[in-house]
């Protein structure tokens, strides 16, 4: 049953990606993921059919899609692969950004590029010390001039950063005053592209989530112009992002409900396909308990993510709708997933069945865009400041 209330061209967009995702996707996802091959082609296809563009709203291209569609989309792609959503996750993100902040010349030179996928972008907050404390950050971009030219140098690193060996552009959120007040204030976001003193280091190993990259950046006397200032004005960083990170967590609960759907379903059709003491084990009271627990589940997540999507297509301020979609329905896919694994039983922890990836794949939403302990304190806030 569609709840999104989509129109007609949007709810075929999603259709179509649904069918990709079972004719293309599914059937080959498994063989991939144990190899830990890097899925090109179906990153190829990802372009050709826009997914780089859903978050570009600009006049001058006008790719996006609205918040609901979004969110739809990146729960079926999730249902096939949930690595392959991470491919444009942080892209869109980096999409929005410049969409509301950037200027002229930045929207120009970046986003035709980024809305067919030729340009891919990625987010660079996270460092080896500070986790879900940005305001703690330590890479730190001072002004000075290089031959003759007025710009930034840059000192530090980051690491979780999805795409990075293959972005083109990096979103740095990075310290460019450290003498203000609150700290926050000193904050600003680069656009770095690969020049020199900006290197990806090694891939980080992971309990699931492969296929694409998570690596760590060094930033090592590295020189960007000024224009690379997101906006054009120092100190906005960190509100900049929060921001960004609005439709981030829409994308992620998107994630979490489409990894939980596709343990539901296979869980679902084992249950039926599955007979103990002479019937199906969905007739087992303890496993149709199960069955009927993580449904109401996946649905409850799904109402979460639309409601912060349909505020965000609206204008308003969703930071605390797009927190609680992302805590709910990332806990909720870490509970299906993990039920999914009961009712296989022992085929549960083969990787001859697809329910032990979904298993490892889940608990990213959990830890990814601000652990559930940040969500938390972010809702709480929120809820707050509203009341007053």
């Amino acid at each position: 049953m569609d709840m999104t209330g989509l129109d007609d061209a949007e709810q075929a967009m999603v259709d179509t990606v649904a069918r990709w995702v079972d004719v293309e996707v599914r059937p080959r996802v498994r063989e991939m993921e144990q190899a830990g091959d890097y899925p090109e082609a179906f990153i190829d296809q990802m372009k050709q059919m826009g997914m780089f563009g859903l978050a570009i709203t600009d006049p001058m291209v006008a790719t996006a899609v609205s918040g609901r569609c979004f969110a739809r989309i990146s729960e079926e792609v999730a249902r096939g692969w949930m690595s392959l959503s991470g491919a444009f996750g942080g892209h869109s993100v980096v999409s929005s950004l410049l969409c509301r902040f950037g200027t002229d010349e930045q929207r120009e030179r970046y986003l035709p590029l980024m809305a067919t996928g030729k340009m891919r972008a990625t987010m660079a907050l996270t460092e080896p010390d500070g986790g879900s404390d940005l305001q703690s950050i330590r890479t730190v971009a001072r002004r000075t001039t290089r031959d003759g030219v007025d710009g930034y140098v840059i000192n530090g690193s980051k690491t979780w950063i999805t795409n990075a060996r293959r972005a083109g552009v990096v979103a740095l959120l990075c310290v460019t005053d450290p003498t203000a007040e609150p700290r926050h204030r000193g904050i600003s976001i680069l656009l770095v592209e690969k020049v020199p003193g900006f290197t990806v280091s090694r891939a980080l190993p992971k309990l699931g989530y492969k296929g694409v990259e998570s690596c760590e950046l060094a930033f090592d006397d590295c020189f960007v112009p000024a224009s690379a200032l997101l906006g054009g004005d120092e100190g906005r960083g960190f509100a900049q992002m929060m921001d960004g990170l609005e439709i981030g967590r829409i994308q992620v609960s998107g994630r979490a409900i489409g990894v939980a759907r596709a343990a539901f379903d296979d869980a679902l059709r084992y249950a039926q396909d599955r007979h103990a003491f002479g019937k199906p084990i969905w007739q087992h009271q303890s496993v149709g308990n199960m069955l009927a627990q993580m449904a109401t589940d996946i649905v409850a997540a799904q109402q979460l993510n639309y409601l912060a999507a349909e505020r965000y297509d609206a204008g308003m301020r969703a930071d605390l709708e797009a927190g609680m979609a992302k805590l709910f329905s990332s806990e909720m896919a870490a509970r299906v997933t993990l039920d999914a694994v009961r009712i296989h039983g022992g085929h549960g922890y083969s990787t001859e069945f697809d329910v032990e990836r979904y298993y490892r794949d889940a608990p990213l939403m959990i830890v990814g865009e601000g652990t559930n302990e940040i969500q938390r304190n972010v809702i709480v806030r929120q809820l707050v400041e509203r009341s007053r």
